[in-house]
């Protein structure tokens, strides 16, 4: 199944409180569980403006839609073709 990448331009992202965070992450599973096994997040990265979210789905439409019910922004959503990592040049 696809890989995707979502960008998600939230200004002050990183001075997000941990319990801002457990809210946000609390959102968006229980959007997940509503909308299926089709669709999964595996992990997001939080930065100063932006979180970097990872999911897995058969189809970008799939991706934005989960943003779209969690009132979260999905400014690029971008496929995974591959993944490299050091032992890539092995």
């Amino acid at each position: 199944m696809p890989k995707y990448v979502i960008e998600r331009e939230i200004p002050g992202a990183g001075e997000l409180t941990a319990e801002q965070l457990q809210g946000i992450s609390a959102k968006s599973c229980g959007v997940l569980k509503k909308m299926g096994s089709q669709i999964q997040w595996l992990h997001s990265y939080v930065t100063d403006d932006k979180i970097y979210c990872v999911y897995i789905a058969p189809n970008e439409t799939l991706v934005c839609e989960h943003a779209k019910q969690g009132g979260f922004p999905a400014n690029k959503v971008s496929k995974v073709c591959e993944e490299i990592d050091p032992t890539t040049a092995e």
